[in-house]
Order: C-alpha cells, then sequence, then structure tokens
C-alpha cells in the first residue's frame, strides 16, 4: 500500500494544481464580463450593511420609536405593526405566489370571473361609443341622455366588481399604496370612510345643532379633513385661539372621477349680542372657484388665489370672556353645474362679514353642500393676545349671565321671619 501511495502522489498533485488553475481562469473570465454592475451591487451591499435603526424600513418596522421617527419624516409605516413584525422573520415571497393551494385554486376562480367581468366591459364600452358617434340631435334627446348615462353607471359598476375580489388590490389599498385615479380604490376609501368618519361627523354636525341652525340640511359625500400646521383636526374638537388665527389646511376627498368646482365657507354661529340677548352669525372665510378632484385632494386656504378666489379673508376666531364655546362651522358646497361664479360682482356684493347668512348665500348663487367640518374655541390664555392682534374691540370686556329674580313664593322675607 505505501508503494501504492508513493505512485499515486504526483498524480493527486497534478490533478489538483490543474484544478485550481481552471477554477481561477473560470473567475477571471466571469470577472472580466461584469462591469459597472458590480459596482452598483458593492454599493447596494454597503448601503444595506446599514444598521436598521439608522435607515428603518417601512415595511418591516415594528418598534414604536422607529414609527415614530418615520412619522416625524413624513413616511407612513404600511400595514399594521403584527404584520411588519411578521414579515421580519419570513422570506421575502410575492403576495400571489403564496405557497397555499387553496389561495392559488381561489385565485384561479377569481381571475376567471374577472375575464367574463373585461368581457363585460368591452360590450359596454362599445355601446357607450355608439351613442356617442350619433348626432347631437340624437344624443340630446331625453331617452338617448338617460341611456346614455345608465350604461356609464353600469360601466362604472363593472369596473368596480372586476376588481373588487383581487386579494392585491385590497393589499395595496390596506397599505395606503392605492391609486385614486381607478374606481376600485375610490370605491373602496369610501365604503371606508362611510364606515365610521362619515357616521362620526354626522353626529358631531347634528347633535351640536350646526344642521340646522347654519344650514337646514346637508348629506356629506367628499371626506374633508381639516388641519392647524399639521395636526388633524377631529370634527367637534376645541382650537386654541393662537392656533387658530392661521388659516387652516384641507384635505377634501372625492369618490368619484368628477372635476369639481366648490365654494368654501367658514361660520361662527354663536356671536353674543348683548343688546337683543341672542347670537349672530360671523363669516370668517369665504372662497369660490376652487377646484377639486380625486386626485386634487390639497386646499390650502391661505394660498388660494386674491384675485380670483378668496372673497373674504382669513379671520382668527375668538370667543369673548364668560361667553360659551363658539361653533366654527366649515362647508363645502358645489357650485352649480361645476360653472365658475363671477368673482367679481361676488366680491362687490359679500363685503359684510357680520350676520352673513350661510342659507341665504346657497340659495343666491345655487350652491350644494357636499362636505362640512367642525372645531371648536373658547376662551383661552393667549385669547386676549389674538384680539389685540385683530383689533377686537371688547377684549377687555367680561361677559356674565344676568341674575334672574326669584319667585315671590321663594324670596326671602326676613319680618316673617321667626
Amino acid at each position: 500500500m505505501a508503494h501504492c501511495e508513493r505512485a499515486s502522489r504526483p498524480i493527486i498533485q497534478c490533478l489538483s494544481k490543474s484544478s485550481i488553475r481552471g477554477i481561477s481562469s473560470v473567475q477571471l473570465q466571469t470577472r472580466a464580463f461584469q462591469t459597472t454592475a458590480a459596482v452598483q451591487e458593492e454599493a447596494q451591499t454597503e448601503a444595506k450593511s446599514q444598521p436598521f435603526y439608522k435607515a428603518p424600513d417601512p415595511a418591516l418596522v415594528s418598534s414604536p420609536r422607529l414609527e415614530r421617527r418615520l412619522m416625524r419624516q413624513g413616511i407612513l409605516p404600511i400595514g399594521s405593526r403584527r404584520r411588519r413584525a411578521a414579515l421580519q422573520t419570513t422570506d421575502s415571497l410575492p403576495f400571489e405566489q403564496l405557497p397555499y393551494q387553496c389561495f392559488q385554486e381561489a385565485r384561479k376562480v377569481l381571475i376567471a370571473d374577472r375575464e367574463e367581468k373585461l368581457k363585460e366591459i368591452a360590450t359596454t364600452s362599445e355601446k357607450i361609443a355608439k351613442i356617442q358617434a350619433l348626432p347631437e340631435e340624437e344624443q340630446t334627446k331625453h331617452s338617448t341622455y338617460a341611456r346614455l348615462r345608465a350604461l356609464e353607471v353600469h360601466l362604472d359598476r363593472l369596473k368596480v366588481l372586476a376588481d373588487i375580489n383581487d386579494p392585491l388590490v385590497k393589499k395595496k389599498f390596506e397599505d395606503g399604496q392605492g391609486d385614486m385615479s381607478k374606481p376600485i380604490y375610490r370605491y373602496l376609501a369610501d365604503q371606508k370612510w362611510r364606515e365610521y368618519r362619515r357616521k362620526i361627523l354626522v353626529q358631531r354636525i347634528t347633535q351640536m345643532k350646526v344642521i340646522p341652525d347654519v344650514l337646514p340640511h346637508c348629506d356629506p359625500i367628499v371626506d374633508t379633513k381639516l388641519y392647524f400646521g399639521r395636526k388633524a383636526v377631529p370634527p367637534g374638537e376645541f382650537v386654541n385661539s393662537q392656533v387658530s388665527s392661521v388659516p387652516p389646511k384641507l384635505d377634501i376627498q372625492v369618490f368619484d372621477g368628477e372635476n369639481r368646482l366648490v365654494t368654501i365657507a367658514v361660520v361662527d354661529s354663536d356671536v353674543p349680542n348683548v343688546e337683543k340677548d341672542s347670537f349672530d352669525y360671523m363669516m370668517h372665510y369665504l372662497a369660490v372657484n376652487i377646484p377639486i378632484s380625486a386626485l386634487n385632494t390639497k386646499v390650502d386656504l391661505s394660498q388660494l388665489s386674491t384675485e380670483s378666489q378668496v372673497v373674504l379673508p382669513w379671520l382668527p376666531p375668538v370667543a369673548q370672556k364668560g361667553s360659551p364655546y363658539h361653533r366654527l362651522s366649515l362647508f363645502v358646497m358645489e357650485q352649480k353645474d361645476n360653472k365658475p361664479l363671477d368673482f367679481a360682482a361676488v366680491k362687490a356684493k359679500e363685503t359684510d362679514r357680520l350676520n352673513k347668512l350661510l342659507r341665504t348665500l346657497q340659495a343666491r348663487y345655487h350652491l350644494k353642500p357636499i362636505g362640512a367640518h367642525l372645531f371648536r374655541t373658547i376662551w383661552d390664555d393667549d385669547t386676549r393676545d389674538v384680539m389685540k392682534e385683530i383689533g377686537f374691540p371688547l377684549a377687555d370686556m367680561e361677559l356674565r349671565r344676568k341674575r334672574s329674580e326669584a319667585l315671590p313664593y321663594k324670596r326671602r322675607n326676613p319680618s316673617t321671619f321667626r
């Protein structure tokens, strides 16, 4: 055995050297074909080598401290915290490739149903195109217009039904990545708004008697969010007078594909009138011809044009000391046929803020309320300073309730005491 090992040792050494040379040559050849991609991969690996707490991923972050850091940067975490914590310990497998047989079989059924809906969409689109190709005289007929409108409504419904059961669509919507230009995401957003936030809004404006004190009726169909700075104000919340001294920002979400022109008004319906022992109205803001749509949702009241939109600029709301809280009602009203109002005529006519009734403006310019919001203000530590800034004449006056006289049988009569 020793002679055999001694004889085979040179052969083994030659084979090992040739294999090493072959591997090195292959590595050199493969490295020669790589150009800038290798540099990019090295840069990516260096970027990924950073600690997670320095560059947290919004899809994987689960620490409340890191979540707050992302939100301060304007980045919202994706999904729930429980889901993000679970994704940290699992492989990055695409959602549609989950290895569950029942899930994959269900997706096949949903795909077949979606193909049927797409065929119906194509058929309905052809019918709409035929009607639109008719002469204008035929299209203006009541029956033709009604049929065209019914087909358009049916087409929008089919577009929603085609994607309503798609798990990827629901996942994107829950992660806040939905495209509001598509009917399915607008439908899901509308349903989510009506489940809770719309009920809270309607409850506030009815319990606090905004309806019918300011307007006789309002059926909100758009989601209106109000911000002072970066803070969102829930309906009916008290706002500090110093915070409300600057115009707020609005986020008006429309749930259909139409472009609208709206009028925005802010009314204080609790201005004390000592002489009449009642309350007056005060118009704190009025602007017309404001365009909104499903994609154009941001409205900054301080950035609107003073030459074509702002009729009455922002007046900081204040509550006199001793008076009850003031209700500041904000209404979004759709203009008739989405046509612009004559700004010069409106500005020339609407010059007085005091006792400006919103229902009068609604009837005069044929406005339809489609959205609302509400916040309250009361006397606080900063109210006196805000009053002096805006030149409020009664900043140092305190209102007190008048003491009512007791009934005769309740008056104290010392002469009858024993």
